[in-house]
């Protein structure tokens, strides 16, 4: 079963968060339905998390404009454990790489 990570922004904040379902045929909104919250720990608290659950914690679906968001990804379930692991990937002017 695939899950759905979309990153958007919000109240001049950019927000990630992760679904099971993603239904873009509406012609204005991206609706977000099944919202899996971020794991809490017990010994550290995260101000982001604490927010995102008062913003996004009792909703059962969300409704994004279009406009706010800036990307989708679609990855496999087992890969939401591993968001830990973060990829670093560099932008390589090409311009000034043919002039040396």
């Amino acid at each position: 079963m695939s899950l759905y990570r979309i990153h958007f922004t919000w109240k001049q904040k950019d927000v990630t968060l992760s679904a099971k379902l993603l239904d873009m045929t509406h012609p204005y909104f991206v609706s977000i339905k099944d919202i899996i919250l971020p794991p809490s720990s017990t010994l550290i608290i995260d101000p982001s998390r604490e927010e995102f659950e008062k913003t996004f914690g009792m909703a059962n679906h969300l409704m994004i404009p279009f406009q706010e968001v800036s990307l989708i990804e679609e990855i496999a379930d087992i890969d939401i454990e591993k968001e830990g692991h973060i990829s670093v990937f560099s932008i390589v002017d090409t311009a000034k790489t043919k002039k040396s």
